[in-house]
This record gives structure tokens, C-alpha cells and sequence, in this order.
């Protein structure tokens, strides 16, 4: 017989909130280096870049745990509209999870530029070299980064209902030390 789990496994919870902290620096690096022609800017573009493939590896090793550790049930008083709302904003958050890096290192294929992890170990192109696939890709990362943001409010947002306004332990199952 199957128990229920409680909370999500501690690999589970690390990862979230690792992967947290992550894309919320790097929605902010992005900004400031789209934003700045200063000296920072190759400095955050060496940031960028590297962080942008770590949260792609983080991704697919978040599915990866999601998929064979489980997930805790939501709770029963949950109305229906909240759970299939869930449910969506995970599968929205994990698709640009994955595709934001994947169309960033497009991007840069597609102008280019090597996406340089450290010193001399480049990521191969994934995309031929094209101005046209460049400027569709950069709008691309750009829609999906506010997209993402957004998605990112919603969920804080949802978690802090859920922890502070319904207390029905959704925010505890993923906040648990």
C-alpha cells in the first residue's frame, strides 16, 4: 500500500528553492544586461551565460526527482479550479524552466557567439548562424523572460495564500526543514 506523502523530499526542496534564488538573479542579471553599456555588461553577460546551462541541467534534474520521487497530494478542501490552476502553472513554470536556456543558447548559435561555461569549454551551436533566427530568438527569450517572471508573482503569490490566508499546508510542503 502506497503512503501519502506530507512534503516533498528534501532533494525535491532543495532544488526548488535553489533553482528559486537562481532564476530570480537571473531574471535580474538579464535586465541589467540588456539595460547597461557599462563595463558590468560583459561581466554579466559571463554571468548569464554559464547560469542560464546550470539552470537547464537543474531543470531536467528537478523532473527527473518530480517524476520518481512523487509529489505530495493537494489538499482535499482545494477547489477543483485551484488545482487544475496548479497544475498548469507547474507545467508552464518547467516548460520555460527548459526553454528559456535552451532558446538562449539558440540565440547565441544563431549569432554566433559561443556559450562559454568556463574559460575554454564552449557549448557546441544548436542552431545555424542567421540574423533573422537571431532577432526572432532574442524576442523569443525576452517574451518568455517576462513570462516567466510573471509566472514566478503568480506562484509566490499562490504559495503565500496557500501558507498565510487557506494554512492547508501547501506552502509547508515545500517550506519543511
Amino acid at each position: 500500500m502506497k503512503t501519502v506523502q506530507a512534503h516533498f523530499c528534501g532533494l525535491a526542496r532543495l532544488l526548488h528553492w535553489s533553482m528559486a534564488v537562481l532564476i530570480v538573479a537571473m531574471l535580474f542579471v538579464g535586465v541589467g544586461m540588456v539595460s547597461t553599456v557599462s563595463r558590468l555588461h560583459n561581466s554579466l553577460i559571463a554571468l548569464h551565460r554559464p547560469l542560464g546551462i546550470a539552470l537547464l541541467v537543474l531543470a531536467i534534474v528537478r523532473i527527473v526527482v518530480r517524476l520518481t520521487r512523487g509529489t505530495p497530494a493537494m489538499p482535499n478542501a482545494m477547489p477543483a479550479w485551484q488545482r487544475v490552476a496548479a497544475h498548469a502553472s507547474h507545467l508552464v513554470l518547467y516548460a520555460l524552466m527548459i526553454a528559456m536556456p535552451l532558446i538562449g543558447w539558440a540565440m547565441l548559435s544563431a549569432a554566433g557567439y559561443p556559450v562559454v561555461l568556463a574559460g575554454a569549454l564552449h557549448l557546441p551551436p544548436i542552431t545555424p548562424p542567421g540574423v533573422a533566427l537571431y532577432a526572432f530568438l532574442r524576442a523569443a527569450h525576452t517574451w518568455l523572460a517576462m513570462l516567466l517572471f510573471a509566472t514566478v508573482l503568480l506562484h509566490l503569490g499562490a504559495a503565500l495564500f496557500h501558507g498565510l490566508i487557506r494554512r492547508d499546508g501547501v506552502l509547508e510542503s515545500m517550506a519543511r526543514s
